[in-house]
């Protein structure tokens, strides 16, 4: 794990907040490297938390029978910069990031202090009862893909790698996870 201290946002992120003059939300990354000062329940907490997010993933993939995912400091990084821009929006609306390449990406808003990170997983997961096996994007029993796009790259055959990060404004809860290699490629099979 990489030490908390050497993360640094990238410019383009600076760059966005400055633009828009909005102080970011309160910041939870996953996992939590021991931050000076921080106390080891805290960290270990935070741990949890990453540790809780990769096995709620890896639950839905046993159930289709696909490899299990490993967890990515880096991309944990990339979703912490994304995280905190959402939040600097208000913590009341969700976007994808288009700038990334290379990288699936699943987003969760929620009350603070009500879900805890499995339950955002499980909300990506419950899109599971509309999912039929095929060939992406005819995937879906209501006919419309997005209704079981997160799900979907929950279980994509080809992703090996998660990592995920979380930020609070505005009364709620950011969740962004990325994936690597991304999913939901149209004309490939989901598994």
């Amino acid at each position: 794990m990489s030490d908390f201290k050497s993360l640094k946002p990238c410019p383009s992120w600076r760059k966005r907040l400055a633009a828009i003059g909005v102080a970011v939300g309160t910041i939870v990354p996953f996992p939590a490297p021991m931050v000076y000062g921080q106390d080891s329940t805290a960290q270990a907490q935070t741990q949890t938390a990453a540790q809780q997010i990769l096995d709620a993933h890896n639950r839905y993939r046993r159930e289709v029978d696909v490899p299990p995912l490993s967890w990515s400091d880096d991309l944990a990084t990339d979703a912490q910069v994304w995280a905190d821009y959402l939040a600097s929006l208000g913590g009341n609306t969700l976007q994808h990031d288009g700038s990334r390449t290379g990288q699936g990406e699943n987003l969760w808003l929620g009350t603070a202090g009500f879900y805890s990170v499995v339950d955002a997983v499980d909300a990506w997961g419950s899109e599971q009862q509309f999912f039929r096996p095929g060939t992406f994007p005819d995937v879906s029993t209501t006919g419309n893909w997005a209704d079981v796009g997160h799900y979907t790259q929950i279980i994509w055959r080809d992703t090996e790698q998660v990592g995920c990060a979380q930020a609070t404004a505005g009364g709620n809860n950011i969740l962004v996870c990325r994936y690597s290699p991304p999913g939901n490629f149209i004309g490939r099979p989901v598994y």
